[in-house]
């Protein structure tokens, strides 16, 4: 396929761009294999100063066309990243080209003729970024400090499991064979494997997929054996299915379920149920109508706020992980996280119950590589959870703002610990964005063997050395280092609407980027000043006498 073909019309004249929040726009319009881009013309009284618009054309989620009165027509992009503009394009055939090469670009199946793939930054190598947060480095160091794990690379040509990386961390008096046996027995064949490792009193947080005993009630002598492995003589554990008992006993009649109690006697069973798949995408959609609806009074629009359940989600996300963290920290206790397939909610736990514990998580590098090492590298399938957006009139059943859900969580996290999280806000938002739509190719595909197989490694860049080399516009300016654990409020009260990001479109936030940039400036220059004085040369003052 070549793009040219999907391309209609590449260039127009006099178009008009608007979009809440800006003054119209007056330029050319021009369509390339992977970008919009309007270069505006400046008026004839020069007050128009020139401006660029470069959209990233896998960024639109929906395209609407309409027909004007004066034979021109309306095009209305709804972006990933839930930004809104509209083309007045003069010749209703001139939009109707633009529209239909727009919806054919932006959904090329295709992960290799993707934009990450044709990427260049200047002066940036492609294997750079790509091992700055190596798995192996941060599980070895767990082997080497404990002696009762290892790693294991049974899973290097992905045959054993293929959403699992190709190294995984084990009990060390487990071998390989158990393993191969007990993904057998696991849903998408995800045995359980070890999330993070607690030093201060040894507990473990695992992660795995269902058992598939169905209504047989099925046994295997190795999982149990894994399991069984993780504990001590007389220690209890708990397993956190993120499924209601409901949809577990349903799961059972279809090959799915639980582990028996009598198979798995150290481990009590929680049941924490999380939304996921469509409800939740759902939930998102609804939030974003109701704060387009520029017509709500104070009861409609708490009304709609309701409705959605998107609060109610972020509630149940962050109490399901302070749970876990009660167990590690407080009980003594090792816990095992799954829902069905150990792809979505399990990994949302797990990965915020690490933020909310681990003060290294909390730094801007740590939270970068537990993104890596919970949500990449353990096998989130962003291609599908993150296909669409809230615009789309597309409703597959795989996708899911999973995700999302997991930054507005940490974002509630860092409004009620301001000084505990290193990033800001801004790091959220945009990894928010390039979850959807990206040049880079850290998100793409579903898993590590997906990515094996498009060479995305050897093809694309990474997202990280962008970010670090913008770090201070991600830094934190309030941060000082917590070494406690941070319990945050669950009750309704505190669960706070994302304005930042849910209402950044709607209403201007110029002041606060303002007001963030002296905070920053103010920090910067503390800082510069405790350095200065402390490598000034101690003056020797004389002692006065009366």
């Amino acid at each position: 396929m070549e793009f040219a073909e999907l391309i209609k019309t590449t260039k127009v004249n006099d178009v008009v761009l608007t979009s809440p929040g800006l003054a119209p726009v007056k330029g050319t319009l021009c369509i390339t294999s992977h970008h919009l881009l309007l270069s505006s013309q400046a008026g004839g009284n020069k007050e128009q100063s020139q401006m660029e618009l470069w959209l990233l054309i896998r960024n639109v989620d929906a395209v609407e066309k309409s027909r004007l009165a004066n034979a021109s027509g309306t095009i209305t992009l709804k972006c990933k990243d839930l930004k809104i503009l509209h083309l007045e394009i003069p010749g209703m055939e001139e939009c109707l080209n633009i529209a239909s090469s727009i919806e054919a670009l932006s959904s090329v199946e295709s992960v290799m003729m993707t934009y990450p793939f044709f990427y260049r930054p200047q002066s940036v190598k492609l294997e750079k970024g790509w091992q700055l947060y190596p798995l192996e480095k941060y599980y070895q160091q767990i082997a080497s400090d404990t002696g009762t794990w290892r790693l294991s690379s049974v899973n290097k040509d992905f045959a054993v499991c293929p959403s699992y990386p190709p190294v995984v961390m084990v009990p060390a008096s487990v071998d390989d064979g158990a393993l191969r046996k007990s993904a057998c027995f696991r849903q998408g064949r995800r045995f359980p494997v070890l999330s993070y490792f607690h030093k201060k009193n040894g507990t473990v947080l695992l992660r795995s997929g269902q058992p598939l005993t169905g209504p047989n009630r099925k046994r295997c002598r190795e999982d149990e054996l894994l399991l069984g492995a993780v504990l001590e003589q007389g220690d209890r554990c708990f397993i956190l299915d993120t499924r209601s008992a409901q949809a577990a006993k349903q799961a059972q009649v279809m090959g799915g379920g639980v582990e028996h109690r009598a198979a798995y006697p150290h481990w009590k069973r929680l049941h924490r149920p999380l939304e996921r798949g469509r409800p939740l995408h759902e939930s998102f959609t609804r939030l974003v109508e109701a704060c387009l609806d520029p017509s709500n009074s104070m009861d409609r629009w708490l009304a709609k706020l309701e409705a959605s359940k998107w609060l109610s989600h972020i509630k149940e996300a962050l109490s399901t992980a302070c749970l876990t963290v009660q167990c590690l920290e407080r009980e003594e206790a090792c816990v095992l996280v799954h829902g069905s397939e150990g792809t979505d909610a399990t990994l949302l736990v797990t990965a915020l119950a690490q933020i909310i514990l681990d003060p290294e998580c909390r730094t801007l590098a740590g939270f970068q590589g537990l993104i890596e090492r919970e949500w990449i590298q353990a096998g989130h399938p962003f291609s599908l959870r993150c296909a669409h957006s809230a615009y789309s009139h597309a409703r597959l059943k795989q996708e899911a703002p999973v995700f999302l859900l997991f930054l507005d969580c940490v974002w509630q996290l860092g409004r009620q610990f301001p000084f505990s999280l290193e990033f800001n806000e801004r790091l959220l938002l945009t990894l928010f964005e390039h979850s959807y739509a990206s040049p880079y190719g850290t998100f793409l595909c579903n898993n590590e063997r997906d990515r094996k197989l498009c060479e995305v490694k050897a093809k694309t860049h990474a997202l990280w050395p962008w970010l670090n080399c913008e770090g201070d516009k991600y830094r934190n300016p309030l941060y000082a280092h917590n070494p406690l654990v941070i319990w945050p409020s669950v009750e309704p009260q505190s669960i706070l609407l994302w304005q930042g990001l849910f209402l950044r479109w709607i209403r201007p936030s110029h002041y606060l980027d303002e007001a963030w940039a002296e905070m920053q400036k103010i920090a910067r220059n503390s800082q510069v000043r405790k350095e200065q004085l402390s490598d000034a040369p101690q003056e020797q003052i004389p002692r006065q006498t009366n």
